[in-house]
């Protein structure tokens, strides 16, 4: 029996996308339930950040369908209650905060800029808001009066997912957005993402390279190569018993423990 499509707050079908004569994403299906958590693992020019670039609304897709709220998204949105529509559907955060935020805007007035945009807070209201979700990713007073260079690269990341979850998105798109970050940052965002998807209703598209650290906030996990998806299933499953020689290729190079490098044998395309 067909889930219902109303099961799902995306609901991506048949994706494709070719610049010029080389496909970089080939008739992918993906579907996340509302708050869910959904990991897409991929080498570099697996096609992942370009599924996400069309997931988002940054990129036209070639062919295929992507439904998001059970609404379909046929191209990149134009007008202005289009792009505020959009926006409440889905956000994404970037690898390098720093590239995407104002660095003449202070913080504070980074997320009320956004909060004023998407909701009719004013005055008050908009500013016990403001520090809600500043405390909501773990950014006090100081921080929220200071401009972004002057603040970590964990810090501004944490500042860059504040301003998306401002607008209460039904999905976050999150495009390696701790590879950046040394380990013990990581660890942290990691933490701060789990217990914010507790907290609301968010669900999670978690586009990363590396499985070692999709177990502490993905469900479900599909693997992409080569534009196409070659496994898929729950993060349990395919971590500890992979069934696709490319998922196992990627699991022997997490380091662990006693882990030495040795030299790759490329794994030959499904």
């Amino acid at each position: 029996m067909t889930e219902p499509t109303d099961a799902y707050v995306l609901q991506v079908s048949g994706l494709r996308k070719e610049f010029g004569d080389v496909v970089a994403v080939d008739d992918i299906d993906l579907t996340l339930q509302p708050g869910g958590s959904l990991a897409v693992v991929g080498e570099s020019g697996s096609g992942k950040t370009t599924a996400a670039r069309m997931i988002a609304g940054l990129e036209r897709p070639t062919a295929g369908a992507v439904r998001l709220a059970g609404r379909e998204r046929a191209r990149p949105p134009r007008r202005t209650a289009e792009r505020r529509r959009a926006a409440r559907d889905v956000q994404l955060v970037f690898q390098d905060p720093y590239a995407s935020l104002d660095r003449r805007q202070r913080v504070r007035d980074c997320l009320a800029e956004v909060v004023a945009l998407h909701t009719e807070l004013r005055g008050s209201a908009l500013d016990r808001r403001v520090a809600d979700h500043l405390d909501q990713v773990g950014l006090d007073e100081r921080q929220a009066g200071a401009l972004p260079g002057a603040l970590s690269g964990g810090q501004r990341q944490r500042v860059a997912i504040a301003r998306a979850l401002a607008v209460q998105p039904k999905v976050l798109v999150l495009d390696e957005a701790v590879a950046a970050l040394d380990v013990s940052v990581q660890a942290q965002i990691l933490t701060l993402l789990r217990d914010i998807r507790e907290q609301t209703p968010v669900a999670y598209l978690f586009i990363t390279h590396d499985l070692g650290i999709v177990r502490h906030v993905c469900d479900d996990i599909v693997v992409m190569r080569g534009g196409r998806i070659v496994e898929r299933g729950p993060v349990r499953s395919v971590l500890t018993e992979p069934s696709h020689a490319y998922t196992r290729e990627l699991l022997d190079s997490v380091p662990r423990p006693g882990w030495k490098p040795t030299r790759r044998t490329p794994t030959p395309a499904a």
